[in-house]
């Protein structure tokens, strides 16, 4: 008895590991692409890489684009999204290259010009997938094609190691002292821009220094758990991460990419639109009071000008220039709430000046009124 259900045991198994294996999809051809042409430091030969490799890295890409495995388990999937950004990130540095920065490409990050299991996306619909899994280990693992990004690791994610990879590159990531610096003589810890810019994900770990006591070198662990500590982040080097070039691309270069890839005015839309959920006012009404007084603010600032020049009262001007400098939020103060502190205090400026004006007024014509 004890034989048969031995090997029923045995082929129940075997046919619980080729589904698991079925579940899963294959990564060595990017397994190869890296070890050939990414360096120990961390740069990428995409030069050598456009000659030679291209054609194992669209394999590998047709693989992602295709129907993915249902069921496969969480690990897998975690593996195949944080390979997906990469070498996507990689295959676009290809079409443009060379190129001094992915920011010098068009839209690199919002256009849906890539597919992955048979369907359009983005750099940052990937990364948000992966941000929704609730690890924000993910973070050192993401290599955008920029300088100051983690390293990019010499092997693909694999499911079945996951967890160790990840805390790996994180280690290796935050002992790189051209990224991360942690002093024990009391001076702040100069720390990635990643840690602020993704800033709610590591609270929700626990917040950014136990995150970083977790995975910092030995000897930086005990500074990090200093009550009081402050940190600062390093200015983000977004050159290319590439054997050759990269170093020459400016902070200012990066600016004027950014904005010529309209994220200014994405920035702009977006902040008009949070006002909703922020003040729980109409964003459209809110913009349109704050433009329409720009040439009204205008023309008060002018009037001031005139009436300093000549001597005469400023109190008219000034608060017609403050009243339209504040009549947006005057209409946050009426519907909205959660109104920043200054507004409260422009408002009791405004009256403040209001009633010292009509004091003076008053004072003058009483004054008139004895003398005659």
């Amino acid at each position: 008895m004890k034989a048969p259900a031995i090997v029923a045991g045995t082929l129940l198994a075997f046919a619980a590991a080729l589904s698991a294996a079925g579940a899963n999809l294959e990564h060595t051809q990017w397994d190869a692409v890296l070890k050939e042409y990414v360096t120990t430091g961390s740069r990428v030969d995409y030069r050598r890489l456009k000659e030679q490799g291209l054609g194992e890295l669209d394999g590998y890409l047709r693989q992602l684009a295709s129907p993915w495995p249902d069921g496969m388990p969480a690990s897998a999937r975690k593996a195949a999204l944080i390979n997906a950004y990469n070498a996507l990130t990689v295959r676009w540095i290809l079409s443009n290259y060379p190129v001094r920065s992915i920011w010098r490409t068009e839209d690199p990050f919002r256009a849906q010009r890539h597919v992955l299991d048979g369907k359009p996306v983005s750099l940052d619909e990937i990364e948000n997938r992966l941000r929704a899994m609730g690890d924000p280990r993910i973070h050192g693992a993401l290599v955008c094609a920029a300088r100051s990004c983690p390293p990019l690791r010499r092997e693909a994610y694999v499911a079945d190691r996951i967890n160790e990879q990840l805390d790996g590159n994180l280690r290796l990531w935050l002992a790189d002292a051209r990224m991360n610096e942690f002093f024990a003589d009391g001076r702040p810890a100069r720390i990635s821009a990643i840690f602020k810019w993704y800033g709610a994900d590591f609270e929700q770990a626990g917040g950014v220094k136990n995150f970083l006591a977790r995975y910092a070198p030995p000897e930086a662990r005990e500074a990090l758990t200093v009550s009081g500590r402050p940190i600062e982040y390093e200015r983000y080097d977004w050159g290319l991460n590439d054997t050759s070039a990269g170093a020459g691309y400016s902070q200012l270069d990066f600016y004027m990419d950014w904005i010529g890839n309209g994220y200014l005015a994405g920035a702009v839309t977006d902040w008009f639109l949070n006002l909703g959920r922020k003040h729980g006012v109409n964003p459209l009404v809110f913009g349109a009071i704050y433009v329409g007084a720009i040439p009204f603010f205008s023309v008060s600032v002018a009037w001031l000008i005139r009436n300093i020049r000549r001597r005469r009262s400023v109190a008219g001007p000034a608060l017609c220039a403050l009243f339209c400098f504040v009549s947006a939020y005057l209409y946050l103060f009426i519907a909205g709430k959660n109104l920043p502190a200054w507004v409260y205090f422009f408002l009791l400026g405004m009256l403040a000046l209001g009633g010292y004006s009509a004091i003076r007024k008053i004072k003058v014509k009483l004054s008139d009124g004895g003398r005659a």
